[in-house]
């Protein structure tokens, strides 16, 4: 099969067409026949050698990127639990290690990764929602607010940060959210109850809205420590990049890595079926053939992407 790797670490440039194994669906796997696959930021890290130490120790290059999928199952491991056959349109969440990745023709996963893909929607739109959408959700589950409460969105134009938005007003919680005044329009049409304009002053804008501090905070924008003074003591952060925290007030930090996530099919279900029902968004700000990967890494790596870039199969 055909995938898009990288050998020599780099930029945009260094992804290229490379020749693999095609994998076989083992026990309790299914063997999906990609059609797109969503390009995230920490895709760019698997090229540009960012976790080089890591992949080292998977073995010897090319390393594939790529975290979602949208496709056709095409096999049915032995003793797989699923109720999905083959021919089925699908999506799924990928861990990459080493050469599997998303970027690939096949990917073989645990049946418990894979759902069925949003009714109506194309195999682009599809792979926009796996990876970005369970880790809204692990954030909300870390979080566990209560109807009612108020939640803080930072970059909430983002994919993190939009779904983080649409899937807090779909719990029921107040959302208050920060954008640049462009993308204005766009925040509101997730459905955030107030938002304020985005800065390094964001945590004090929130606390105009919410003068004791909000109950949680989803730092989408990765702002760490200067935003911990929008929580209210003893409520709860959640970071997508790894940040500890800083012990202050009684708050609760969370770390949020979404592969916990990795093989939650009913989670990933009801995203499905959220979408399904106009709660959550597929946004696909352009697509891309495989040979031309590397542009959206460029486009991506430029900055301003509303929605994902999509390498198409």
């Amino acid at each position: 099969m055909r995938a898009v790797g990288v050998i020599e670490y780099g930029g945009p440039e260094a992804l290229e067409v490379v020749e693999l194994p095609t994998p076989e669906a083992g026990p309790g796997q299914v063997r999906v026949r990609v059609r797109a696959t969503a390009v995230s930021p920490t895709d760019t890290h698997v090229r540009a050698g960012t976790r080089a130490e890591q992949q080292a120790k998977t073995g010897p290059p090319p390393y594939v990127p790529g975290m979602d999928v949208a496709g056709v199952l095409d096999q049915v491991g032995e003793g797989a639990d699923t109720d999905l056959e083959v021919g089925d349109h699908v999506m799924a969440m990928v861990v990459p290690m080493g050469s599997h990745g998303a970027y690939s023709e096949y990917v073989v996963l645990s049946a418990e990764s894979v759902a069925r893909m949003p009714a109506g929607s194309s195999f682009a739109e599809a792979s926009t929602l796996p990876m970005n959408g369970l880790t809204a959700r692990l954030s909300l589950d870390q979080l566990k607010l209560q109807p009612g409460q108020t939640l803080a969105v930072t970059g909430a134009a983002g994919c993190y940060g939009g779904y983080m938005v649409e899937l807090a007003k779909a719990d029921g919680l107040r959302v208050i959210a920060d954008s640049l005044e462009a993308d204005e329009e766009l925040v509101a049409s997730f459905g955030a109850d107030v938002i304020v304009r985005r800065g390094d002053d964001v945590a004090d804008r929130i606390r105009e809205h919410a003068p004791d501090g909000v109950d949680g905070l989803a730092d989408g924008s990765v702002q760490m420590e200067p935003l911990v003074a929008a929580v209210r003591d003893g409520g709860g952060f959640a970071s997508v990049r790894g940040w500890p925290g800083n012990g202050e007030r009684g708050i609760q930090f969370h770390i949020t890595w979404v592969f916990e996530y990795a093989k939650e099919h009913a989670r990933l279900d009801r995203l499905r079926q959220q979408a399904e029902d106009g709660q959550v968004s597929l946004r696909v700000a352009g697509t891309v053939p495989m040979e031309n990967a590397s542009e959206a890494h460029a486009r991506l790596e430029a900055g301003g992407t509303r929605g994902r870039w999509v390498i198409e199969f």
